[in-house]
């Protein structure tokens, strides 16, 4: 019969490694007292220290990416709006004279 993988949320995670870091809580000992394998635990410690996939670090700087592309596109379509209107008006100034 095969087990049932379970999902663990990012703040579980979190807490879990603060146990370990803030706490002083040994690897084992933390990972006994939350139910999960111990060298889950210390992968989990070892994403957010390195700033593996996981974590914060990685997660905020693929926001600031996709927030950045998302401004380079609007930027565009602004300087072409732009450019539009400087025509028209030099257009309609033209027809005023």
């Amino acid at each position: 019969m095969k087990k049932k993988r379970r999902k663990y949320t990012q703040e579980f995670k979190d807490e879990a490694v603060k146990l370990v870091t803030e706490q002083g809580y040994a690897i084992t000992e933390a990972a006994r007292n939350l139910g999960v394998n111990e060298n889950l635990l210390g992968r989990w410690k070892r994403e957010i220290e390195g700033g593996g996939e996981g974590s914060p670090a990685v997660q905020s700087g693929t926001a600031i990416q996709s927030e950045l592309n998302q401004l380079r596109k609007e930027n565009k379509r602004l300087k072409m709006e732009r450019e539009i209107l400087k025509k028209a008006a030099a257009f309609f100034a033209k027809e005023m004279s």
